[in-house]
Formats: structure tokens, sequence, C-alpha cells
């Protein structure tokens, strides 16, 4: 961390606060690219103090999310947590379909724990179909995991970095202290702010290209006009020269 480390005092290394913006700033881009092409990006915090600030934010933007313990192998065995996520989806489907009121009493105390467990774990990434475009975490050194799994499948990995973390596997890295919740809410504000811009302008230019469709449906062509009118004139000339 070294590069980003402005100086030393009474052995706390303090963060040189302009190249944190610049990277912020860095950041923040990309993440309004990827939101814009309507991928998704997993957010990642399992501390105390980014546990309500990250399920805020990420769901502003309608991302998946994990506050809880890190699944081992969430990405690298990503079709066994979507079969958790479908054994979720069924039970759903058992309490609306009254197929759950048929069981005995063991059966629905043992289903409502499973679905309650289910429920923690993988609760934020239901929609999460396929895998994500980048990870944002929060605390790489309590996350290691997390960013360890993402470099092996090559996904993206965005994240806060504080002067005790090592920044090597880190794509973008940001240069901040992830102990503050203060911090990480100003930090996390910025990127899904500009998340948010690319969600809105990627909705915008669906609605220009419908109605760009739309446009082109209700006007003729240019070739189809000319052979409408041509047509049209043949159907008159010899109504011209009976009468002559």
């Amino acid at each position: 961390m070294a590069p980003y480390i402005f100086m030393e005092r009474n052995g706390i290394h303090i963060i040189d606060l302009y190249k944190t913006v610049a990277k912020v700033e860095e950041a923040a881009a990309a993440l309004k690219s990827i939101a814009k092409s309507g991928k998704k990006v997993l957010f990642v915090a399992t501390k105390k103090q980014a546990k309500q600030v990250i399920a805020d934010k990420a769901n502003s933007v309608g991302m998946p999310y994990v506050i809880e313990r890190w699944p081992g192998g969430m990405l690298t065995n990503f079709p066994t947590i979507r079969k958790a996520v479908k054994k979720m989806t069924s039970i759903d489907k058992m309490i609306k379909d009254g197929t759950f009121d048929n069981l005995s009493k063991r059966e629905k105390l043992q289903v409502t724990r499973q679905r309650a467990k289910l429920e923690k774990t993988l609760g934020s990434i239901a929609d999460l179909n396929r895998l994500p475009a980048a990870l944002f975490v929060v605390d790489v050194l309590k996350e290691r995991i997390a960013v360890a799994e993402a470099n092996r499948l090559g996904i993206p990995v965005f994240a806060m970095v504080d002067t005790n973390s090592d920044p090597s596997n880190v794509d973008f890295v940001i240069p901040a202290n992830d102990d503050a919740s203060k911090s990480i809410e100003i930090i996390l504000d910025t990127v899904c702010s500009a998340m948010a811009e690319g969600i809105e302008e990627r909705k915008a230019e669906k609605v220009d290209t419908i109605a760009a469709g739309e446009g082109e449906a209700a006007t003729p062509k240019r070739s189809t006009r000319r052979r409408i009118s041509k047509a049209a004139a043949e159907e008159e000339a010899p109504a011209t020269t009976e009468e002559a």
C-alpha cells in the first residue's frame, strides 16, 4: 500500500486522500459501465460496520450482496449455490400452493428452519442467475476467500483497501479506511450513484430504441413509397387514354 500512503505519524499510516478520490472516480466509471451493460456486481462485506451500508446501497441499485458468512465455493462452485437457491424457491412455492399445509408438524418445522437458514445466507443473491461481472469488496483481508475465487475465475475485483492489506489481487484499488462506517458509506454512495446513472442511461437507450423501431414501422421506406406511386400512376394511365 506504500504508493497510497501520504505519511506515517505515531506508527499510524495516513492515506493520501487525493489518490483515494482519483481511484474512487476510476472505479465509479468502470462500475457505471458494467451497470449500463445490464450485468450484475456482487457486493461483499461481512464485517459489522459495513453490513447495513452494503445492504442499503446494493438494494438501491438492484444488485446482489453478501453480508453474512461467505459461502465457500459461491463463485467457483456456482451451480451448487444455484441449486440451494432453487430449493429456497421451491419451499416458497410449497407455501403458496398449499402443499406446506399438508405436511406434519415436524416436517413443517424442518422446512421452516431450512428456509430461514437459506434466506440468511443466500436470500440476497436469489436473483443472481449467472456469475457476476464484478465483485465489490470491503476489507480484502476478511473477504480473502471471495477475492481468491474471483481471481481464479477472472472476475474483476473492486475493493476498499486499508493500509494493512495487500492490493496485489485487486483490479480496482480504492485506498480507504475500511473500518469506519462513515468512510464506507461515502465511497459506496459515490460508486452506487454512478451505477444508478448507468442503469438509467440503459433504460433511456431502450426507450429510444423502441421509439425508433415504432417510427420505422409507421413510416414506409422510400423504396416502398416509390413502388406505391408507380403502381398508382400505371393504374391512372389507361383511364386517361380511354377518355381521349
